[in-house]
């Protein structure tokens, strides 16, 4: 084997260090004691099972039950039986074409007071919403109808309402529009229906009175009604005298021209919407020659002969 030297130029070798000396092992902990273990919970004794109903017990329980459930609904009936019953409403009817002054009556009838109350109610001023036109006058605005009346409706109220529900009835534009057709204010078409409702012998007719009404009017004719006559002299009849044709009253349309200052009596909706809505036809003159029987003719001299069929008809009537 041949012997080289070892290059100058090579790495020289590190000594070799002695090993360092282990360490020394600690010495492991000693064991943690185990501490015993907790006694056992001593275990209760169970319950007793609950005693079972026996069919006698279970009916028992099943009355009681039910007369709880009878007492719960009866008490309120027995408190509530000591209250107030609610009032039933009473009506009035105020028929079509009544004077006021039957309405007064029929109100202090309603209401049981004493005769008069109504009437020095309605004419009290203010008290009524009635329209400028009627001067404070309430005929032809106390409106009919059926009335509920309780025991604390007061005259003032009933008469009140009435007022509003003529006015709404009057008050709408199919009725202001008829007027205006026929050259009348809406009052004045409350007075000519006035007449329509006395005059008519039934509803059927009442456009053809209309149209009777109109045309005099329109000739300038006296109307000659008996039915505005009579409210003058505060009756209802058909026998019209020749003296009572002489009566001063603005209400006499046999000695005055045009309409009377007022309705004389309180129209419906019949009468009202015959005046704004008459029937067609040249009619000047009618008489009821029986019941359901009314001549309406432009004729005078046809008119006179019904008039003494009429007549006739009374005289057999009689005997």
């Amino acid at each position: 084997m041949t012997y080289r030297p070892s290059s100058p130029y090579a790495p020289s070798r590190r000594p070799s260090l002695p090993r360092p000396p282990r360490r020394a092992r600690l010495p492991r902990p000693p064991r943690r004691a185990r501490l015993p273990r907790p006694p056992r919970r001593a275990r209760l004794p169970r319950p007793p099972r609950r005693a079972r109903l026996t069919r006698r017990g279970r009916l028992a329980l099943l009355f009681g039950a039910v007369l709880a459930v009878a007492a719960a609904v009866t008490v309120p009936l027995l408190v509530t039986r000591d209250e107030p019953a609610v009032e039933q409403p009473r009506t009035l009817l105020v028929p079509e074409g009544w004077r006021a002054g039957q309405v007064y009556t029929a109100v202090d009838r309603a209401l049981q007071l004493p005769d008069g109350t109504a009437r020095k109610t309605a004419t009290t001023p203010g008290v009524l919403p009635l329209p400028a036109a009627a001067g404070g006058n309430p005929e032809g605005y106390l409106f009919p109808a059926t009335y509920p009346v309780l025991s604390t409706t007061t005259p003032e109220a009933l008469l009140r309402f009435m007022v509003d529900t003529a006015g709404k009835r009057y008050g709408t534009g199919r009725i202001a529009e008829g007027a205006r057709a026929h050259g009348l204010s809406v009052y004045q078409t409350v007075v000519a229906a006035s007449i329509v409702q006395a005059e008519a012998d039934n509803p059927e007719d009442m456009a053809k009175v209309a149209r009777v009404v109109h045309n005099r009017l329109a000739r300038g004719m006296a109307l000659q009604m008996d039915s505005t006559l009579n409210y003058a002299l505060g009756r209802s009849s058909v026998d019209t005298s020749f003296a009572d044709t002489k009566s001063g009253s603005p209400y006499n349309t046999y000695a005055r021209k045009g309409l009377p200052p007022t309705p004389i009596g309180n129209p419906g909706d019949e009468a009202v919407d015959a005046v704004v809505r008459p029937a067609d036809g040249d009619w000047l003159y009618f008489v009821t020659v029986a019941p359901g029987d009314t001549r309406f003719t432009a004729d005078y001299a046809t008119h006179q002969a019904n008039v003494a069929e009429f007549n006739a008809n009374r005289s057999a009537g009689q005997r």
